[in-house]
């Protein structure tokens, strides 16, 4: 059985033969991992089960002294965040787009390499990522205190500068879906530690129409539905769930109730995630970080799971521990013996 079928049984809430899994790493925890194994094919080496497809966030322009400048004209500092950033300035100075021209959602920079990455893993469940999808994509371009300010003072902006996001997504979507892909993965923030940035009223005016809309365009091609958001969002999943998602990512267990939510929404929402990437990778020893991988395989063997961290791993989590995770992973799929 290929992995990608591993894949879509999981996410038809059936029995896989076993847990499948998918990791990634920070750049500091991939060059770590590459020097262990003296390659730096840190993909095959692990036997990731998702390709991961498109360029998420559209880093082409590399300007220089750590900046880079996204599609969308945002520059990002990534001196010391190597992998995403930190926004400097801001672009749309007022609550209009009157003079902004969105970019091309078709440009060929995020589909050059896309056949021959399917090609190279085709054994592999199809995923195309667009990141920072909506809400996210938003505030880098208007600042999120301004942002945040418009839901209540620019309600007519925030609508129109959210359906624009949207459609260019749209766009996007239908351009990656001539490829033999099998999922749509939209990256966009909304939690924190404690409930939702924005609150749940302005979540559901404003951000829940926008995604319903991309949603179906995904659905009516056959495809899954994948959405990332960090923080605590749980009180969104019936929402979700009722406007077509399939399955969430990152399932964080600071703020979440893995093996409860495991239970309440199997047959109805699979997980991708769920490893402690805040306390027991970071902070645990080997023993904790084989423990809990081997409390979510059993909570998650019966399908709706996807093994993974509750995000990449970052540079502070020390080998030992990745490879104890690595071992457990490969461990019940039989390819090494304790």
């Amino acid at each position: 059985m290929q992995k990608r079928d591993v894949i879509k049984m999981a996410l038809r809430g059936q029995c896989p033969p076993y847990v499948p899994w998918n990791i990634t790493f920070t750049q500091e925890a991939k060059e770590k991992l590459a020097k262990h194994y003296q390659s730096s094919d840190i993909e095959s080496t692990i036997e990731n089960h998702i390709v991961l497809l498109g360029n998420p966030v559209g880093f082409f322009d590399n300007l220089g002294d750590g900046i880079f400048r996204d599609i969308f004209g945002v520059l990002w500092d990534r001196t010391r965040d190597k992998d995403i950033g930190i926004v400097k300035g801001q672009i749309l100075k007022e609550p209009s787009l009157e003079n902004y021209i969105f970019p091309n959602p078709t440009d060929n920079r995020f589909f050059c390499d896309m056949q021959s990455t399917i090609d190279k893993f085709s054994d592999r469940f199809r995923l195309y990522c667009i990141g920072f999808s909506l809400y996210e994509r938003a505030w880098t371009l208007r600042g999120m205190e301004n942002l945040l300010m418009d839901f209540c003072k620019n309600p007519e902006f925030v609508d129109d500068l959210l359906n624009k996001i949207a459609d260019y997504n749209i766009a996007q979507i239908h351009q990656a879906l001539k490829y033999d892909i099998d999922a749509v993965y939209l990256g966009d923030d909304w939690g924190q530690q404690q409930g939702l940035q924005m609150g749940y009223k302005h979540w559901r005016r404003f951000i829940y129409p926008v995604l319903k809309r991309m949603y179906a365009e995904i659905q009516k091609a056959g495809k899954y539905v994948f959405i990332h958001s960090c923080g605590d969002v749980d009180e969104l999943f019936d929402d979700l769930i009722g406007i077509g998602l399939n399955c969430f990512n990152p399932f964080q267990p600071e703020v979440m109730d893995v093996k409860a939510l495991l239970k309440q929404y199997k047959g109805s929402l699979s997980f991708y995630g769920g490893l402690s990437t805040q306390q027991t990778l970071p902070y645990g020893n080997t023993d904790d970080v084989r423990l809990e991988t081997r409390h979510l395989i059993e909570a998650g063997a019966d399908g709706n799971y996807i093994f993974s961290p509750a995000h990449a791993i970052e540079g502070d989590v020390s080998l030992d521990n990745i490879l104890a995770m690595i071992d457990e992973i490969m461990y019940q799929k039989g390819v090494y013996a304790k």
